[in-house]
């Protein structure tokens, strides 16, 4: 797992190819919304300006599937980048090709290029050798620095490192390498898990891996309800994967068996839909959903009951909102473990974007340990999983 990074290689006069993760929200207006992404570009691309590299920037946004999609296009990014650098960013409106060989061969010492979309082109998500070869075309340093797409294996992420001299990791993703091994294979203890978002099925490979792990693991958000219901409560109209209950009990089954705390909610904030301003019901402990009704954030008593296993953990890692925390009236839980994180003593670690942007809305980002840049990818680490951006990079 250890992987060579831009500080163990000379840089000065190289041509420096970075993959970044610029997958950044915009508006209707194409203005970026959260710039937390290419604020966490920063070091990487500081680093190699600072000592006298040409940088050729690439990323993708959204997902325009092989086709030039302009409401995707990187150039905001380009300007926003430059900002926060303090200088010009340039802009190439193609990924390959001649303009984007010419813009490459303009390139001073110090100075950063940005390509136009990487997905605008299909090659990207075939992990086509040959759209990797041109993407390669001059470069002498391949530098991964885009852990949020690490677990894809696309041309600029896998193929493009077999056709290059060396390639190593950013910053960034040695940050995202060296914290989250922790949480995967050297857990301090009490070693606390809390999951949330909407479906068991998608954290299934990341339970059943932190049954081995973990001390304790709380459950909230929509995903709770499956599990629930293989208890057999009645969960009125809570969104429910059927398909998962056997697969719940089982993972009852196997964290009792192994000691592991599985917490679920004991009460519930209810309501027939998830809009502001419509009246809600506290289910309390004992009670059942009734069947109009939607569980949409976790209770007064199960938050105290989660904030205090928060205070008695060492290492604490967070993938999910605790309900519909998008809804105001809904957020209350999320709010309320996002702030117990950031007041807890342990070690904290957040990934998924609903998370992040969780601990951001409750304005503690800053008193996080770690906050992942990588949703899927970070699940995937942690459940044990190989990714293939790492994978390709030079061992240490």
């Amino acid at each position: 797992m250890a992987k060579k990074s831009i500080r163990d290689v000379p840089v000065k006069g190289k041509m420096v190819f970075v993959r970044n993760d610029f997958n950044v929200p915009l508006d209707a207006a194409a203005r970026i919304t959260d710039d937390t992404r290419i604020r966490a570009s920063l070091p990487t691309i500081r680093h190699l300006s600072e000592n006298g590299a040409r940088i050729v920037c690439a990323s993708h946004l959204g997902r325009p599937k092989g086709e030039v999609i302009p409401d995707c296009s990187l150039a905001p990014v380009a300007r926003r980048l430059g900002e926060l650098l303090g200088k010009p960013v340039q802009f190439c409106p193609e990924t390959v090709g001649a303009k984007a060989e010419k813009a490459k061969a303009k390139l001073k010492a110090g100075q950063v290029l940005l390509l136009e979309n990487l997905r605008f082109h299909p090659g990207e998500t075939k992990n086509d050798p040959a759209f990797a070869a041109e993407l390669a075309k001059g470069i002498d340093l391949y530098v991964d620095d885009a852990f949020g797409a690490c677990h894809r294996a696309h041309a600029s992420i896998d193929a493009i490192t077999r056709c290059v001299p060396l390639a190593v990791a950013g910053l960034l993703l040695k940050k995202e390498i060296d914290s989250l091994r922790l949480a995967a294979d050297t857990p301090t203890h009490p070693y606390l898990v809390i999951l949330g978002g909407a479906k068991v099925s998608d954290k299934l490979p990341l339970l059943n891996h932190l049954l081995t792990k973990a001390d304790a693991i709380l459950v909230g958000g929509a995903m709770a309800y499956t599990f629930l219901k293989a208890r057999g409560m009645h969960v009125g109209y809570s969104k429910v994967e059927d398909e998962c209950i056997e697969t719940c009990l089982d993972i009852l089954r196997r964290a009792e068996e192994k000691g592991v705390r599985f917490l679920l909610p004991c009460d519930h904030i209810a309501a027939t839909k998830a809009e502001a301003n419509i009246t809600v019901r506290i289910i309390r402990p004992g009670e059942e959903i009734p069947g109009e009704m939607i569980g949409l954030d976790i209770g007064p008593e199960t938050a105290e009951l989660y904030k205090a296993e928060i205070g008695r953990a060492s290492l604490v890692f967070w993938n999910g909102p605790m309900g519909v925390f998008e809804v105001e009236t809904f957020a209350g839980g999320t709010m309320e473990i996002a702030a117990a994180l950031a007041a807890s003593k342990a070690t904290t670690i957040v990934g998924g974007g609903d998370s992040v942007a969780a601990v951001n809305r409750a304005g503690v980002a800053e008193r996080i340990s770690h906050i992942s840049t990588g949703g899927g990818a970070s699940l995937e680490f942690l459940a044990g999983d190989r990714l293939p951006g790492i994978e390709a990079l030079a061992e240490a």
